[in-house]
């Protein structure tokens, strides 16, 4: 590892784990980008930049008699806009004469080890400096005092580089940011896919995957959040990639509002990556001496598949991107009465269905909605963050020690950013959400949204949700959002600002969350959005787990888990199991499906557990048994995708621990098929020299014939929406 500058060829070689990224200065100042991949010893320029004559391709001003220079054509690290490069700039600003053309020059640079923290947002982080280095080049436009700090850290122990932008004014007039992207990649060619994630309220981050052609392909979400619609994360696989072969980079925004993620297929078949906060609808006043810092992107690059970038991101993710008392700790199993009871519940029908829990083994009890106010429904009290006594007349601190009298843990569910307008902090405060003077305020689920980028209402909604942790032992809370933004306009920031409201909203987010997960830290935070309408890596920074999705059908997860997997660890994913009919899809399958989709995460139960027939209080308790012996080889081992829901009526992965002494395998089939054929499934992952036996029989085999050959799949698995698990110990 580590960051090496040539003042010969003024190059920069940065070595990460088994990964080179090289960039350098040329000419007067240009700074471009020469190659990043698989990692190499030494960079002598073999694949040298060449200049040639293109038609319509402008030269700069300073290279105006050499007609074979061109922005238009060259591969640079962080282009802008107006001075011969006709593709979209990683960035644009416009100065007080309304001009928008910028032209940034390389001005030093500075190497150090360690990473430094990104003020007031997310981002990875180091416990010991040597882990990483990070390269800081300063860049300037001369004309206008503009100066832009480009930053890169490697890691030692991953094939990862982190990258931001700071911009700082020191100019004699104020400028304004119209687009800030947080990083720019220029490919020299174009032979990839272009792979995301997109979907739907619950219908989560289903991948797809389609050649890379000639224009702009790109994902972006102008919700306010990171959305359901599309994720922070895209891909460039290389032709005929596959989950363990094949090059592939990998691209995620280190952000939970509005974001834009593109490629770009220039005339000559170059391809540039830019990810970061949407221009639309954003700018960003810097006035003299202010800075502006963009948020964190994570790439990683794999020569091994897209399960190596996977593992990659889940490993990075989990030990330093996570924080807190719970990152390193298994996560609770629990019992969540939202499905159960919904709004309509008491105190005695609540320590009803924890007895039940505490009866079959599971740890943690989670009150859901309708807790507080006069929240019998979803039309009132968000924002009035005080116990209903009419349904818990002995308050929350008896309901919770009551709870814990049952060796249960006790969790609460908020909505700390919403405000109902039949709520009496919306008649004292009508100013407080999200609005535009004189425009109506649309609601959804009945709901507005607070403005999180005034200082008061972040101060105010900070104490109501602290003082009712205060109040009882609770020790897990799910923190939720259940509408995205309109009318995005704050009654405090002046007319040249309103567009900066929305990233200030996020500011104001994460200055709250981390308030109040630092006052508790040995509180589990798990965020929610509806389920997965922000499962970003900027949430994670502050709550270490995520509900996957609303939609609890098991058919349904087999697609949005598995989509999840590609870039988030699956300690990350919270899965429950439901009653059936489904709530959201209205299917049934059997218990132990649901129960094997739901161990593939962090297992929860959503459902009244006092409604089951003995039988299944029995095959629940068993499953309850089962997490517990490989809860930590689910949560902290290596994922490896085997079969793809995406590509047929089968699915398949595996867990398996660092030195692959033990292996957890889950088969699920959805519908039975006529004359099928005899399957097996081979094991990619495991240790090709050891010998496994499966827990439960005599059999023994060795890894190489588990890999190669495959295990047998059962033909007993009768009738649809089937699943078969193996568990496996080194002998």
């Amino acid at each position: 590892m580590g960051i090496q500058y040539n003042s010969e060829t003024k190059t920069f070689h940065l070595k990460a784990k088994d990964t080179s990224y090289v960039l350098g200065i040329l000419r007067e100042g240009y700074l471009v980008h020469y190659y990043w991949g698989k990692g190499i010893g030494e960079y002598r320029h073999s694949n040298f930049l060449q200049f040639v004559d293109r038609g319509f391709s402008g030269n700069p001003y300073q290279q105006r008699d050499d007609r074979t220079f061109s922005l238009d054509t060259l591969p640079q690290e962080y282009p802008q806009y107006g001075n011969s490069d006709f593709r979209k700039p990683a960035y644009q600003v416009q100065l007080e004469n309304g001009s928008t053309v910028s032209d940034l020059r390389y001005v030093s640079h500075a190497i150090f080890q360690g990473k430094t923290p990104l003020e007031g947002l997310p981002a990875t982080y180091v416990e010991e400096v040597e882990e990483a280095e990070t390269l800081e080049i300063t860049m300037e436009d001369s004309l206008i005092g503009l100066k832009v700090i480009l930053s890169y850290t490697i890691f030692e122990q991953f094939n990862a580089i982190t990258r931001s932008v700071r911009f700082v004014n020191e100019g004699l007039h104020s400028v304004k940011l119209l687009s800030a992207l947080s990083l720019s990649v220029d490919f020299r060619d174009a032979d990839f896919d272009f792979l995301h994630l997109h979907g739907a309220h619950v219908k989560e981050r289903h991948i797809e995957r389609k050649p890379l052609r000639h224009g702009i392909q790109s994902v972006e979400s102008t919700r306010g959040g990171s959305s359901h619609q599309h994720n922070p994360f895209i891909a460039l696989p290389r032709k005929g990639t596959a989950e363990e072969s094949g090059e592939v980079y990998g691209f995620n925004f280190v952000y939970s509002g509005n974001f834009l993620a593109q490629a770009e297929v220039d005339q000559f078949s170059n391809t540039r990556v830019t990810m970061g906060i949407n221009p639309f609808d954003f700018s960003w006043k810097l006035d003299v001496g202010e800075s502006f810092q963009a948020p964190e992107v994570v790439m990683v690059y794999s020569s091994e598949g897209l399960g190596d970038m996977s593992r990659t991101y889940h490993e990075l993710y989990r030990t330093r991107l996570v924080r807190g008392a719970y990152r390193d700790r298994e996560r609770p199993i629990l019992v969540n009465n939202w499905e159960a009871t919904y709004f309509n519940f008491n105190e005695e029908k609540i320590l009803e269905i924890a007895k039940a829990g505490s009866e079959l083994g599971i740890e943690l009890f989670v009150l859901d909605d309708g807790w507080f106010g006069k929240r019998d429904d979803d039309r009132s009290s968000l924002g009035d963050w005080f116990v209903d006594h009419k349904k818990l007349p002995n308050g929350l601190g008896s309901l919770a020690s009551n709870v814990k009298e049952m060796e249960l843990e006790f969790g609460l569910w908020f909505e700390p950013e919403m405000i109902s307008v039949d709520s009496d902090l919306y008649r004292e405060h009508p100013d407080w959400c999200l609005h535009v003077p004189g425009r109506s305020r649309s609601e959804s689920r009945n709901q507005l949204v607070l403005d999180f980028s005034r200082e008061d209402v972040c101060v105010e909604i900070t104490k109501r949700v602290c003082d009712i942790l205060a109040s009882a032992p609770i020790s897990y809370v799910k923190w939720d959002m259940n509408r995205h933004l309109t009318e995005i306009g704050s009654s405090l920031l002046p007319a040249d600002r309103q567009r900066e409201t929305a990233h200030r909203y996020m500011l104001g987010l994460y200055k709250v969350m981390e308030n109040i997960t630092s006052s508790f830290p040995d509180v589990l935070f798990e965020s929610c959005s509806g389920g997965g309408g922000r499962f970003d890596p900027g949430i994670l920074y502050y709550m270490p787990q995520t509900w996957t999705s609303d939609n609890t059908d098991a058919v349904s997860r087999l697609k949005i888990q598995y989509g999840t997997s590609l870039v988030y660890p699956i300690v990350s994913m919270g899965a429950h199991v439901s009653a059936v009919p489904n709530h959201q899809v209205h299917r049934s399958t059997s218990m132990e499906m649901r129960g094997d989709v739901a161990m593939s995460g962090n297992l929860g139960y959503e459902l009244d557990l006092t409604k089951l027939s003995n039988e299944e209080k029995e095959i629940v308790k068993q499953q309850v048994a089962n997490y517990k012996e490989i809860r930590r080889l689910i949560q902290f081992g290596d994922f490896y995708r085997l079969k793809s829901p995406f590509e047929g009526n089968e699915t398949a992965w595996l867990f398996t621990n660092k030195d692959k002494t033990e292996v957890m395998v889950y088969y699920f089939r959805v519908l039975a098929e006529p004359a099928a054929p005899f399957a097996f499934l081979k094991l990619n992952g495991i240790d090709v020299n050891k010998q496994y036996q499966v827990i439960g029989t005599n059999n023994v085999y060795g890894g190489d014939e588990l890999v190669y050959a495959g295990l047998s799949i059962p033909l007993e698995l009768h009738g649809d929406f089937q699943s078969h698990t193996w568990h496996l110990k080194e002998i």
